[in-house]
């Protein structure tokens, strides 16, 4: 696997490297800003572009504005936006296109070595990774979970949350402490209230989890 890394912190930028290259994926750059991405994109054809939201000059949405440009003009790089504190607004837009490839989550997310590589696999292989105080933020809202509030379940709705995350069955079970059988029931169950057709296991979750951040997002 190939990895761009974009932060205006060196002591992160060159920690996120050393996880990533001791885990034996290939950090083909790592960049301050955001400036030089697309010509570094075109370079080195990374797999995942991991890329801090807030970055120079303004410390504002440097790292979504480039992401809407490198999804736009390499559909294939899957993305994984990295923030110090919890600021769902401006990504959303990130999820409206009916494509995986995309991970959002917290810096502190990071600690976790095991489970932010997972996450970085899981973005490249175009599946979705979401911080787990994201998903809780969205089952908070109570206005734009309302659609989905009417179509699931409680459980049904919680086993979307642990989707969105980025679980897999067996990871969602322990979870839940509830059998495998039953998180496959559930899992099945969303998919057929949301009109996903069987065209695959990995399609139907991504297809599942973007539809549960586009409910959120409006």
């Amino acid at each position: 696997m190939r990895v761009i890394v974009v932060d205006d912190s060196a002591l992160i930028r060159e920690g996120l490297a050393r996880i990533l290259v001791d885990d034996g994926i290939d950090v083909v750059a790592a960049l301050a800003s955001a400036d030089a991405l697309a010509a570094e994109v075109d370079r080195t054809a990374p797999d995942v572009v991991i890329m801090d939201i807030r970055m120079p000059p303004d410390f504002n949405d440097e790292g979504i504005r480039a992401a809407h440009v490198l999804r736009a003009r390499v559909p294939a790089v899957g993305v994984l936006l990295l923030s110090q504190h919890l600021d769902t607004h401006s990504a959303w837009e990130l999820f409206r296109d009916d494509r995986g490839g995309l991970g959002y989550l917290l810096k502190d997310r990071v600690l976790d070595i095991d489970d932010f590589l997972a996450s970085v696999r899981r973005v490249a292989a175009g599946g979705t990774a979401l911080d787990p105080q994201v998903v809780k933020q969205l089952v908070s809202l109570s206005r734009s979970t309302s659609d989905l509030r009417t179509t699931l379940t409680d459980r049904e709705r919680e086993v979307l949350g642990l989707m969105a995350e980025g679980l897999a069955n067996p990871a969602i079970a322990d979870r839940l402490t509830v059998g495998l059988r039953t998180v496959e029931t559930h899992v099945n169950r969303v998919f057929t209230k949301l009109g996903l057709l069987p065209e695959g296991q990995e399609h139907r979750r991504v297809a599942a989890v973007l539809a549960y951040l586009r409910n959120a997002a409006s």
